[in-house]
């Protein structure tokens, strides 16, 4: 019977962790699940539980947060996997957070009970991983979903800061409150697939995954495991002309629009020319005023259990 770490992030989706343990061990005690879970007490605390259960034997580490957490846990398995530890243990997620579009993105339910139904039928798949450099980690960090540079940056930042506002109107509103505070580009030079572009870019998406912020499809037919990312670059627009796109993003059809240039890539740099680069990586900021970041997919890094939809219920 295989054994599962459960870690809980009890500040995540403003308290919802800590308000869903009674109902996870519920949960997985009704799946017969041999189970120890545990909450996290400091940023970061997610990756050394997720790297110490790798240590400790566990077959299976799971992330209970949102977009957040799951990165945490994320780098804890791929720092354990660097370490040269067993490379067979894998990934859960039981989505509690604010956008969960890590998740959305790697088949995972967002509702609990079939979550915790997910975890206990163990259907696992592999995924790619990317590794970004620079910022606040000139060592690198490991990210599952995107690394957002510029406009969508700031959205997630002023996200952030809503008090009253949850989940996905949270982020409609930041983006809405972004078209005043960042709307002229930084000069970027962006380098993939032996070509430099230089030019004022308003947001640079890397994407692993599909989905940012909740709703806005940034890269609407990215796969977890095909050892590419997918980029979408927005060069300087207008306020007017950010407000009209917004839905376009809603609904990924943005690459049907002259600002926009998509394209798909292992490695990718950015660099700052003039301006700075606001950035995150999975929604953890990665610098509000970078100037150089690098970014490489590692294909099929971890498996993650996800719900296949001949197992949807």
């Amino acid at each position: 019977m295989p054994r599962y770490k459960v870690i809980v992030n009890p500040i995540s989706g403003r308290g919802a962790g800590e308000r869903a343990v009674p109902l996870i061990k519920q949960l997985l005690q009704s799946h017969g699940l041999d189970f120890d879970l545990v909450c996290t007490e400091r940023p970061w605390h997610a990756a050394e539980l997720a790297q110490q259960a790798v240590q400790d034997g566990y077959d299976i580490v799971v992330a209970v947060g949102g977009d957040g957490t799951a990165n945490e846990v994320l780098n804890g398995l791929m720092l354990a996997r660097q370490a040269g530890l067993e490379n067979r243990v894998a990934m859960g997620i039981l989505s509690v957070g604010r956008g969960n579009d890590f998740a959305f993105g790697v088949g995972v339910p967002r509702d609990l009970k079939a979550g915790c139904r997910t975890l206990a039928q163990n259907h696992r798949r592999p995924i790619d991983v990317g590794r970004v450099v620079g910022g606040l980690y000139p060592q690198g960090r490991y990210f599952g979903n995107g690394v957002g540079i510029g406009f969508d940056a700031v959205v997630g930042f002023e996200a952030l800061k809503m008090k009253r506002l949850h989940g996905f109107p949270s982020y409609i509103v930041a983006a809405l409150k972004t078209i005043f505070l960042y709307y002229r580009a930084p000069l970027v030079h962006i380098e993939y697939d032996g070509e430099t572009i230089t030019q004022p870019s308003l947001l640079i998406s890397i994407m692993n995954g599909r989905r940012m912020g909740g709703g806005f499809l940034m890269a609407p037919h990215a796969e977890h495991d095909d050892g590419l990312f997918d980029l979408c670059i927005a060069s300087q627009v207008s306020r007017a002309r950010i407000f009209a796109l917004i839905p376009r993003f809603m609904n990924g059809t943005q690459a049907t629009q002259k600002s926009i240039r998509t394209g798909r890539t292992r490695h990718i740099t950015v660099t700052a020319v003039e301006g700075v680069l606001p950035a995150h990586a999975d929604g953890e900021t990665l610098c509000t005023e970078g100037q150089r970041l690098d970014m490489e997919l590692l294909p099929r890094q971890i498996e993650i259990l996800y719900q296949p939809p001949e197992a949807d219920q």
